[in-house]
């Protein structure tokens, strides 16, 4: 039993959210918990109670009430709430327990000064914008896009689109045209409001030429909104004249499309996956107050831009009362402590951000706690890929001994995290604390049955009222039902693997489609870049496995990227090969290992271990990813190279 880093103190019902929730289900519920697990176990098994109690302790503003919690439990199809109408703005606008002049939006940018916008001002300016995109001809059901960064205007137009019953739907400017075509032209907007550029650190990056070809790849465009952000200007142009028209708010069903957000299209187009008003704001109600523990108060940030789902994630922020702390430009610019400091200016109180942020923090032997004042941060935030161990115990050593640090685990997809934290459960080294509330999150064996303490399929056996209403234009429910229920009929399948431990704990060892089957033996990747990637000569990282015909053991394939000036030599091969056995086992050392100059990465950061492998076995490149879906689409040339030499 490895020790906890973290153990919950003994008044924490008392101070926290989630206490305050357990003692409001004793007091109108008659229901009493001994245990975060109890409340897991019920939430899970009582959908309707659990659900309907979220619904109740938040107090949502139903414009017509439901005549149900759970129509239907199939999956795919699930029905929730039905006959109920509500908005999901209105209730991000009601942030619960602050006064008018409170600040609730703190934008930070490397391309202008700071714009903060109090609770006040939040709320006149999407009044404003609600009546400026009326004046365009917006109406319900009409799709808006924003090809602009992290800043307060991206939030203000979210809100006065949501306001409106209209669909929003966000790219950040760094994507690159065909990327941004690719997902836009699914679903045919309305209005275009983009940035004219930004910067990134110290370069100034002009994007007039990308606005152009986005434009001209979109007939549905009746009106394009350019912004003067590199000019430092603030605020949504024409969208923001002044006006007599009030803020209102457009009920609409529970399922209505909120926004559009897609998958990563590393291979073909990107998923429109659509994501409903009430299904979001329960799902973001329960994790943001109970599980991370935010409310008024509080000052929330997220590290993302536009194009992840972490953005959509931290914007919800003001639905508990939290202000949300915006950062728009290089986290590492000029030197990876730039958001610790910025945790400082900003007064954070929760500090989210990467897996691999943290990691590259660690490398570079950054003492956050030594750098930036962090006296007021309560909760720090990792998700994006898994902690290992070592990471955990970094950030309880150099960022501060006393916070709660969760390891949040979900997708896109959910719009959520499904394994993640809670104020009621120890944190232990590389173990994520918890299933979420109402998340039926099990592993299973090849033959569908559950597993404990053995790795597994990560799947969700109930539904969730976050999962996707649809994929956009997929009329038949095919799309939607071949990416997660055609391994396990009416089972949700994610995609990664999952082991849940005797104590509740979870620990994710990679995605399930990427993994590495040695001889029978399942190995996740997590664990390869934990050792690998913690060598001093080792700047990143990447493992596929070839399996072989025969059925036999395959080829297993390491690429490294070495920090400047190393070559890979026969002795760094060897250390490699050393420290791979003896931190995990013979079967993790690699057959071969090969020097490349860059891993291929998401515009999100996440590695791309599975065209890679298309790559080595023979699928062309243009095949296996969509470039305009990655970082560094050049890094798979070396890949490509190394297939015809194979």
């Amino acid at each position: 039993m490895t020790e906890a880093l973290w153990t919950p103190p003994a008044d924490i019902r008392q101070h926290s959210r989630i206490g305050d929730y357990l003692g409001w289900l004793a007091r109108e519920r008659g229901l009493t918990f001994g245990s975060y697990d109890e409340l897991w176990r019920w939430s899970t098994t009582d959908l309707a109670g659990f659900w309907s109690s979220i619904w109740d302790y938040f107090e949502v503003v139903a414009h017509d009430q439901p005549t149900d919690v759970l129509a239907d439990a199939t999956m795919p199809g699930a029905q929730w709430f039905p006959g109920a109408t509500l908005n999901y703005a209105e209730h991000v606008l009601r942030m619960p327990g602050v006064g008018d002049d409170e600040p609730m939006v703190l934008g930070y940018s490397q391309t202008r000064e700071p714009v903060i916008l109090t609770a006040a001002q939040l709320r006149e300016q999407v009044r404003r914008a609600r009546a400026g995109l009326r004046r365009l001809g917006v109406g319900e059901g009409d799709r808006v896009a924003a090809y602009l960064p992290n800043i307060p205007e991206t939030v203000v137009l979210m809100l006065a689109t949501a306001s409106l019953g209209a669909i929003f739907s966000s790219c950040a400017p760094e994507f690159g045209t065909r990327s941004v075509t690719d997902r836009w032209q699914q679903i045919s907007p309305k209005v275009l409001v983009a940035v004219d550029g930004y910067r990134y650190g110290e370069k100034l990056i002009d994007r007039q030429g990308e606005v152009a070809a986005i434009q001209a790849a979109l007939p549905s465009l009746a009106h394009t909104v350019l912004l003067p952000y590199t000019q430092g200007r603030i605020g949504l142009g024409e969208l923001a004249a002044d006006t007599a028209e009030p803020l209102e708010f457009t009920p609409v069903p529970f399922a209505q499309p909120l926004y559009v957000l897609y998958s990563s299209g590393t291979t073909g187009l990107p998923k429109p996956i659509v994501h409903g008003h009430g299904g979001i704001l329960l799902e973001h109600l329960k994790m943001l107050a109970l599980h991370h523990d935010l409310g008024p108060g509080d000052r929330y940030f997220w590290f993302s831009t536009t194009g992840w789902m972490m953005w959509n994630y931290l914007v919800s922020g003001p639905a508990v009362g939290a202000a949300i702390v915006l950062f728009d430009g290089n986290p590492a610019a000029p030197d990876l402590g730039a958001l610790w400091r910025l945790a400082e200016e900003a007064g954070m109180t929760y500090f989210g951000t990467s897996a691999p942020y943290l990691l590259a923090c660690r490398k570079e032997g950054i003492v956050p706690r030594e750098i930036a004042d962090l006296s007021k941060l309560r909760g720090l935030g990792s998700t994006g890929a898994p902690l290992p161990p070592e990471g955990y115990v970094w950030v309880y050593e150099n960022v501060k001994p006393d916070l709660l640090l969760i390891s949040l685990s979900g997708g896109t997809d959910v719009c959520t995290g499904f394994v993640g934290g809670t104020p009621l459960n120890p944190v232990y080294p590389g173990e994520i604390a918890a299933r979420a509330l109402g998340a039926k999150v099990e592993a299973y064996d090849p033959t569908g049955h559950s597993v404990d303490n053995a790795l597994g399929e990560l799947v969700i056996s109930a539904p969730m009222p976050s999962m996707p209403v649809a994929f956009w234009g997929d009329t038949d429910g095919s799309r939607y039902r071949e990416a997660y229920f055609d391994v396990f009929p009416g089972v949700w399948r994610h995609g990664d693997w999952i082991t849940v431990t005797d104590r509740g704990t979870c620990v994710i060892t990679g995605r399930s489609d990427a993994t590495l089957n040695r001889g029978g033996v399942r190995l996740g990747t997590a664990e390869f870049y934990s050792v690998v990637e913690g060598m001093a000569e080792v700047a990143d990282s990447v493992v596929v496995h070839l399996e072989d015909d025969e059925g036999g053991a395959g080829e297993l394939l390491l690429f490294v990227v070495l920090q400047p000036g190393l070559d890979l030599d026969d002795a760094l091969k060897s250390k490699i090969a050393r420290e791979l056995r003896t931190a995990l086992s013979p079967r993790h050392i690699p057959d071969v290992i090969y020097q490349v100059a860059a891993v291929p990465r998401t515009l999100s950061g996440k590695k791309l271990e599975v065209p890679v492998k298309r790559i080595l076995t023979g699928t062309p490149v243009e095949s296996a990813a969509a470039k305009g879906a990655l970082a560094n689409p050049e890094s798979l040339l070396a890949f490509e190279r190394l297939a015809k030499e194979r």
